[in-house]
């Protein structure tokens, strides 16, 4: 269990930047291509040969990559123990735009399946899996739809902030502080791959609705939700939230979230009686949104990783 008692000024941080943490340096990389059909062009993976040590594969939040903050905690924490890792890209988050369609979104279980299959098609050990914020969504929502066929392709697996109730979440985050700071965050990004999009695709999605968006709901409305085959944001919302599926995973899962994350409301984490026997919930008083720092001065982010890995690690011991 993570038991966290951060500085007093960090008790409700949320995406801790670099310079508020003291993270690990990551270590050396190298992008491989997964392939023509890939969900994107790249994916971090070190180190290169292959192993039969676990495989550590990190699903990244929302605008998310490789070189997130707890992508590089994860990755040191993963080489201290000799585990491979990777981090593969959702589209158009690699730094470069993907060709197809569409863009990525928080429940493509699809897109994760993809991805989970080709690494364990290529690496001789076992696979592990988390995912951060809407990577850990899209996972726990994938190990749902799986059931025990997810044992076929990874070990064990862990969500960390995951926006389990995305309804909810999107609530909170369109309000006040986080609509005034992070809303805007987001939708800089998002919005100009979205128009990039369009400019592959004309007519796409409506360009007039889409620069009218001020919040991730209308933006979810115009543009994630049509695109990928939702009737509207409301649809994209509740099918995509992995809550509702969390009874059905069968492989041994660990679902993260801190009482006190600005985006995702105490009231809507899953209870015991939701989830099944394989699911352990860990819901610490205090982290924020991936935030989870250390009492130390600088606050360091490496305690979190080391107890999501001291998890998985621990469901190789126990299906060994």
């Amino acid at each position: 269990m993570l038991n966290v008692a951060p500085p007093r000024s960090l008790t409700s941080c949320s995406f801790l930047p670099p310079e508020g943490v003291a993270a690990p340096a990551a270590r050396q990389s190298r992008f491989c291509g997964l392939g023509l059909n890939s969900p994107d062009a790249r994916a971090s993976v070190h180190p290169e040969k292959a192993s039969k040590q676990p495989l550590l594969v990190l699903f990244h939040g929302l605008e998310g990559s490789s070189g997130s903050h707890y992508a590089q905690a994860f990755a040191d924490v993963a080489g201290s123990r000799g585990w491979a890792f990777a981090v593969p890209h959702f589209r158009g988050c690699s730094g470069e735009m993907n060709l197809a369609p569409r863009a990525y979104h928080s429940g493509d279980f699809a897109e994760i399946d993809w991805m989970l299959r080709r690494f364990a098609s290529r690496h001789h050990g076992p696979v592990l899996a988390v995912g951060v914020s809407l990577g850990g969504n899209a996972l726990m929502r994938w190990a749902g739809e799986m059931g025990r066929d997810a044992r076929q392709v990874v070990a064990a697996i862990a969500s960390v902030s995951a926006p389990l109730d995305l309804a909810a979440s999107g609530r909170a985050i369109g309000r006040g502080f986080n609509r005034q700071v992070y809303t805007r965050m987001f939708l800089k990004t998002m919005r100009p791959k979205a128009l990039q999009k369009l400019a592959q695709h004309p007519g796409l999605f409506d360009r007039v609705a889409l620069l009218a968006a001020r919040d991730l709901y209308a933006f979810d409305h115009v543009f994630t939700g049509p695109v990928h085959g939702f009737n509207g944001v409301d649809d994209y919302w509740a099918r995509a939230s992995a809550k509702p599926h969390l009874h059905r995973i069968s492989v041994p899962a660990l679902a993260l979230n801190a009482l006190n994350d600005p985006f995702i409301p105490a009231d809507s984490l899953p209870q015991r009686s939701g989830v099944s026997p394989d699911v352990t919930l860990w819901q610490p008083a205090q982290g924020g949104h991936v935030g989870f720092p250390s009492s130390r001065f600088p606050a360091h982010v490496r305690a979190m990783p080391e107890a999501v890995a001291d998890f998985l690690a621990g469901q190789l011991h126990t299906v060994a």
